[in-house]
């Protein structure tokens, strides 16, 4: 059973939009979601993920309506989920995951941030196998016995388990298990009401590399322009 004690490394750069952009990431899920199974949450995991992340993200209930009720019309964008691999400066591999209404503009974007922030959009493959797809669900710590959820959870696909903070510095519990389990390991986590802050699915990285600050910041600008594009999901790196 692996053991992670996870920081996710915040980037340095203030943003003005953050709530606004973390809202309109949470609404693309949400369409996927429903487009796929449906606006039944009993019915339907992905829903469930997207929900949850909105609460966590404090998104306002009426914004959480209005978009499963703009993703349940017939009128709503069907977005393509399109994951894009490069490299950042001083060779740290990236991972973007988009949901786009146009692929096109979509690339054209990627490489240019890419290009403008001295990195190289690179074709499929050519970093994926430094990458580890996996379910990951960060918990609240409060009142939770590591040990004995660790025991409790590796029947149902844990595989990795340990602290972490959010972006805030706030104290967390990270679980992982293999993209397989995500489904199954989200059932048992749900079942025994554990205080779920999120539920995604990333790419971990598998050898992290560790940079002096000067570059570290070359390479979190990258990072950051991407994560600030509209079709931009999320964005994975192998940064430590």
């Amino acid at each position: 059973m692996g053991r992670i004690f996870e920081t996710r490394k915040a980037t340095m750069f203030a943003r003005w939009n953050r709530m606004a952009k973390v809202f309109t990431r949470i609404s693309k899920d949400i369409a996927i979601a429903v487009k796929g199974s449906g606006p039944n949450p009993d019915n339907n995991p992905a829903l469930r993920r997207a929900l949850q992340n909105a609460r966590g993200a404090n998104m306002p209930k009426d914004k959480i309506e209005a978009a499963i009720k703009r993703a349940s019309g017939q009128d709503q964008q069907a977005y393509e989920v399109v994951v894009y691999e490069g490299y950042a400066p001083h060779g740290v591999a990236v991972m973007v995951e988009t949901a786009t209404d146009n692929v096109v503009r979509t690339v054209a974007n990627v490489r240019m941030h890419f290009k403008n922030n001295g990195g190289n959009l690179g074709t499929t493959g050519s970093v994926a196998f430094q990458f580890r797809r996996m379910g990951v669900f960060r918990l609240a710590p409060e009142g939770i016995d590591l040990d004995a959820i660790e025991l409790d959870l590796i029947d149902h696909g844990l595989e990795e388990m340990g602290e972490g903070t959010g972006e805030k510095g706030e104290k967390q519990i990270v679980i992982r298990s293999a993209f397989e389990s995500f489904g199954q390991l989200q059932a048992a986590i749900e079942e025994r009401k554990l205080p779920l802050l999120s539920a995604e699915s990333e790419y971990v990285a598998q050898t992290p590399v560790e940079l002096p600050e000067d570059q570290a910041k070359e390479v979190l600008e990258l990072v950051d322009a991407l994560e600030q594009d509209e079709d931009v999901q999320r964005v994975f790196h192998n940064l430590a």
